[in-house]
């Protein structure tokens, strides 16, 4: 037996329910982030199976890979300032506790 586009497509869609499970469910900020991260890294797999299986002479898949790892990384960092900014003024980083943003 071997490994198809379909398992990676399987793992794909995998990581992406877990991600989404995450988002939804957790009340902690850097969980939700994590769970943020896990999404892109689901659609990062999708990206480059398509590309392996449907334009090999072509790398568009891996570009936009690339780009969605940018991304992700300028986005962990800003996520992750904004939640120490707020740790610092509020001592809490649950979700249900920052609704109410202003001062």
């Amino acid at each position: 037996m071997s490994i198809t586009p379909v398992h990676f497509l399987g793992v794909s869609v995998l990581l992406f329910g877990v991600g989404l499970l995450v988002v939804l469910t957790r009340r902690n900020a850097v969980a939700v982030l994590m769970g943020v991260e896990l999404m892109l890294n689901a659609v990062n797999v999708a990206f480059v199976t398509f590309d392996r299986v449907y334009g090999p002479a072509r790398l568009d898949g891996q570009l936009f890979s690339l780009f969605i790892i940018t991304v992700a990384a300028a986005e962990a960092v800003v996520g992750l300032a904004l939640i120490l900014a707020i740790y610092r003024s509020r001592a809490t980083v649950a979700v249900d506790e920052l609704r109410d943003l202003r001062g």
